[in-house]
């Protein structure tokens, strides 16, 4: 009891200091834990016909009264990281309670396989949280609303009309011309700093900023058609506010085990959602104003040619503004549709590009066979190009090998049983929630070997058909069955164009005596906690990129 007190004392009420008011809400905690523990059995200890309780995989230790397993996801390790010890003692299914609720992790590949093929549809949905509730418009954000004729309709509308090969074939040259924009930028600050009078033979660059703007101006073509610089925005306070919300939505509330609480917005996490929530929306807002002005003077003659960008096409194809669908207003869906395009194609390309630069300077054998790959095949006298991708098989196992190790999201959104169903050989209620630990399953010693080894051959030989589109479910960091992400080739074109070209025009080191802490942090994505300033030196095809 003491340990439950001192927990709520400093994890869950961090801003509020009366001793007499903390006092009362543990006293109301505790009154409540009989009511919730027979609550918990009545949802989750349904007997059979035949006498007795269904049999639910086991359940970790270390669980509190009343909360559960919550005070052990909150920090300081991530998420991910705590559940993956908890499946070395447990096994690779167990069930954890977060408060009133309980959850079942899925810690291997034939887990997961079951989940997502013999029960994809029993899992389809998604649970309903505070940080879902306020940071996707009421779940209109295609990636977290639940299953339905809703989610239908936008996922198909998002991958015909948005992320088809068409479509993003379309948008190409938006990824080529930002990417060699981007390293033009370099050499301009690397001549005009060699040139003057300090004599640097080298240049410092931060390559997480780097990365994120490459990705941000990207995306920002792609949905609004403007680059973030060009925009009447404050590019920091959108880059602060997209941070805010990816951190915020990656938590695990007090509220969401125990909804009965959640008016007391413990630690103040829902009235920072709210405000995240409320800039993301203006700014939205305020491109999806310029577009219907822009429209309304371009009248209707060549729409759709000029509506290339996705917030275009969604103007396009939604129609009229009082319209609804599935009770959302088309501005509310078309919001929505892009805050869910601009959310995966930054932060989780961003976040990947990160580890595999960090990956390759740790291991300087593999950048120096990345770069040789690349000097074979496009040589010094062009630039890379998309096309050039599908030649390029080293860094595509190193692309592969990266989101291994790292994937974007190595503790996948959460699902929801949306029916009793059986996993392996145990039963799981309806309601029950489902975590995919991908960051365990990827690196599974019984399908891995030196499964924490960095070693990009194994996708070259052992593992030469292996890939990331959710049929070999060894490997699944973008997903797998009904709810896998949609914009995978996106994701994996723009990845391989801003490593390949960036590694052809530089050569990359770290300061000497300095080493890379490949420490992850908590988030929805699976950010690097430390920083990633690199020296960088043109290497001899820099010449066409100025």
């Amino acid at each position: 009891m003491k340990k439950l007190a001192a927990f709520i004392d400093s994890s869950l009420f961090p801003e509020l200091a009366a001793p007499a008011f903390l006092i009362a809400i543990f006293v109301l905690l505790i009154s409540f834990h009989f009511a919730a523990s027979f609550i918990t059995r009545r949802r989750y200890g349904r007997k059979k016909p035949g006498g007795g309780l269904q049999k639910m995989p086991p359940e970790a230790g270390g669980s509190w009264p009343l909360i559960g397993h919550l005070h052990l996801l909150d920090g300081p390790l991530p998420p991910h990281l705590v559940l993956g010890q908890m499946a070395d003692k447990y096994g690779p299914l167990f069930t954890i309670r977060l408060g009133l609720r309980k959850a079942v992790v899925a810690n291997n590949w034939e887990v997961a396989k079951e989940c997502l093929t013999t029960n994809d549809r029993a899992f389809a949905t998604r649970p309903k949280t505070v940080g879902l509730d306020r940071l996707s418009y009421d779940y209109a954000v295609v990636g977290f609303s639940p299953y339905g004729p809703y989610w239908r309709h936008i996922r198909k509308l998002s991958t015909i009309e948005l992320l088809s090969n068409q479509r993003v074939e379309l948008l190409r040259q938006v990824r080529e011309s930002e990417v060699l924009a981007s390293l033009r930028d370099i050499c301009k600050e690397y001549h005009r700093k060699s040139t003057a009078s300090t004599g640097a033979t080298s240049l410092l660059v931060d390559m997480k900023r780097w990365f994120g703007d490459i990705t941000m101006n990207t995306m920002h073509r792609m949905i609004v058609g403007k680059r973030i610089n060009d925009s009447s925005g404050d590019y920091e306070n959108e880059k602060k506010a997209l941070k805010n919300w990816s951190e915020l939505l990656g938590r695990f509330l007090v509220s969401d085990g125990l909804p009965f609480l959640r008016w007391l917005d413990l630690g103040g996490y829902e009235k920072a959602m709210k405000s995240v929530a409320k800039e993301i929306d203006q700014i939205l807002q305020e491109w999806l104003d310029e577009h219907k002005a822009r429209r309304h003077l371009d009248g209707e003659a060549d729409r759709v040619n000029k509506d290339q960008d996705f917030m275009g096409v969604m103007l396009s194809i939604l129609g009229a503004d009082d319209a609804e669908i599935h009770r959302y207003d088309c501005d509310t869906i078309n919001k929505a549709t892009c805050l869910a395009m601009l959310i995966a194609g930054t932060d989780t390309t961003t976040v990947t590009m990160t580890w595999a630069l960090s990956l390759l300077i740790n291991n300087k054998k593999i950048l120096e066979e990345a770069q040789k790959e690349l000097d074979t095949q496009i040589g010094n006298k062009r630039r890379v190009t998309e096309s050039d991708l599908k030649n390029l098989p080293y860094l595509q196992a190193i692309i592969k090998e990266t989101l291994r190790l790292y994937p974007p999201a190595p503790l996948s959104l959460p699902h929801a049983a949306d029916e009793d169903c059986s996993v392996s050989g145990y039963s799981i209620s309806k309601g029950t929630r489902l975590l995919l630990n991908l960051h365990k399953i990827q690196r599974d010693p019984c399908v891995w070997p030196d499964p924490s080894e960095f070693q990009p051959e194994r996708f070259l030989t052992t593992n030469k058909d292996c890939d990331v589109r959710g049929k070999n479910f060894e490997l699944i960091p973008f997903g797998s069955g009904r709810r896998m992400c949609p914009g995978i080739s996106l994701a994996i074109q723009t990845i391989g164009l801003v490593l390949a070209s960036f590694l052809h025009a530089f050569d990359v080191k770290i300061e000497e005596g300095m080493a890379l802490e490949m420490e992850e942090v908590i988030g929805l994505t699976n950010l690097m906690g430390s920083p990633l300033e690199v020296l960088v030196t043109p290497r001899d095809p820099v010449l066409v990129y100025q």
